[in-house]
């Protein structure tokens, strides 16, 4: 059964439909998904949710699908580590990873509101499904579009990691490139879906696609007690994930399920920062920019959802910052050598971001702060490959690892007994 009500415009509040469509008749702004929360109020307890299996749709009544959906099944509930090593480095106490580097099936957030995208495509009777993508959604839909049998197209900027192409192509999906930005891309995929009619998942589904998004926020504050963190620090791209945080955790609190009260900030690179260059400005005015990093997968120079990410850092009293690509990198192998998870860009430039917020005083070393890592680092060697330390060659005998062990850091005489 599903809770959802209706369709409305997020600018103007004109209501419509459930159907696959995106976009306001009247005024163009972005549509948003409606749920009868008085319905849902009476049946959603914790206990109900803690009695489910642990994937995305233990919250399925604040998701916009019908009956049982056969989507998913292992996608979500995924780690929040308390970083202990990592948090006493920084000196940050109470600071936890969420750790989507572990996703199933394709490792990255994007297999939750794929999971959605596709149950709710195959609701309206697609038989095609397709994206626009930097990578992390491409793989995840190829994989979502082969478990449900639909055919698949996917359309990317030319440059991306080429584990993402690979990525993509193993499960039978028509990968094709586009030479452009992803801004390119995404204005030929609004045609191609208007003409070819195809369940495009965050174009024309977009509203159900992004819902996904909050089973993120839902699982942060049901690991830490049904609280909420003081903090949490999200990347942004086209701004689908931040916003849809924002919004579990109120839906959260509206439904009395949690308790505590929130600050959320926005983490972009440096080199593809527009949202973050309006929030210092202080004005609601995006200013679209030719992305530059190495940080690919957050690399969108005209965000979709920014003005929307900028009203929920805002509203919540929030922050943001940008990170260079050499933060991304220092933060990557900080992250890796602490606590032995190995994120992408996406994720070292979050925790760049955090360490910046903490060293401002805008998070205290006491306060607990939830640093979000939305996708694999294995799936995006490229960004490191170059700066990480070669493997040592010797050949096999032990006295030449004896004389390699004395140069090495920290390095000493191996003898019978030595520790």
């Amino acid at each position: 059964m599903s809770y959802v009500t209706n369709l409305k415009c997020r600018e103007c509040g004109q209501e419509y439909p459930i159907t696959p469509v995106h976009v306001c008749e009247t005024c163009f702004g972005p549509l948003e998904v409606v749920y009868d929360y008085a319905r849902i109020g009476k049946l959603l307890t914790r206990a109900t949710i803690e009695s489910r299996a642990k994937n995305l749709w233990r919250y399925r009544e604040l998701l916009p699908v019908e009956g049982e959906p056969e989507m998913g099944p292992f996608s979500g509930f995924t780690p929040l580590l308390h970083a202990r090593r990592l948090g006493a480095e920084v000196g940050l106490s109470k600071l936890y990873i969420k750790d989507d580097t572990v996703n199933h099936p394709t490792l990255s957030y994007k297999d939750r509101v794929v999971s959605v995208a596709i149950t709710k495509a195959r609701e309206f009777g697609f038989t095609t499904v397709s994206c626009a993508s930097t990578g992390n959604l491409a793989t995840a839909v190829a994989a979502h579009a082969a478990r449900a049998g639909l055919r698949c197209y996917i359309f990317m900027p030319e440059g991306v990691e080429s584990g993402k192409i690979v990525g993509s192509t193993i499960y039978g999906a028509q990968v094709i490139t586009i030479r452009g930005n992803y801004d390119d891309v995404n204005r030929l995929c609004s045609e191609i879906a208007d003409k070819y009619g195809w369940a495009f998942v965050n174009i024309n589904l977009r509203p159900y696609y992004t819902e996904g998004a909050k089973t993120f926020g839902f699982e942060v504050a049901e690991q830490l007690g049904w609280r909420l963190p003081d903090h949490i620090v999200v990347p942004t791209a086209g701004g689908t994930i931040l916003p849809k945080v924002a919004k579990a955790f109120k839906e959260f609190t509206q439904l009395g399920l949690v308790e505590g009260k929130f600050k959320i900030h926005c983490a972009q690179a440096a080199g593809s920062a527009p949202v973050i260059a309006a929030l210092h400005k202080g004005t609601d005015l995006i200013v679209p920019v030719k992305p530059d990093t190495i940080a690919k997968s957050i690399a969108i120079g005209n965000p979709a959802d920014g003005f929307y990410v900028l009203k929920a850092v805002r509203e919540s009293g929030g922050w943001g910052e940008g990170a260079s690509d050499a933060e991304i990198v220092d933060a990557i192998r900080l992250l890796a050598r602490t606590e032995g998870i190995f994120a992408e860009p996406a994720g070292g430039t979050t925790l760049a971001v955090t360490l910046k917020l903490a060293s401002a005083g805008r998070i205290k070393p006491d306060e607990t702060v939830v640093v979000s890592i939305t996708g694999n680092g294995y799936k995006t060697l490229e960004a490191v490959a170059g700066i990480i330390e070669q493997p040592v060659s010797i050949g096999a005998r032990l006295a030449e690892f004896d004389a390699l062990y004395e140069r090495l850091p920290n390095g000493k005489r191996a003898v019978a007994g030595a520790a």
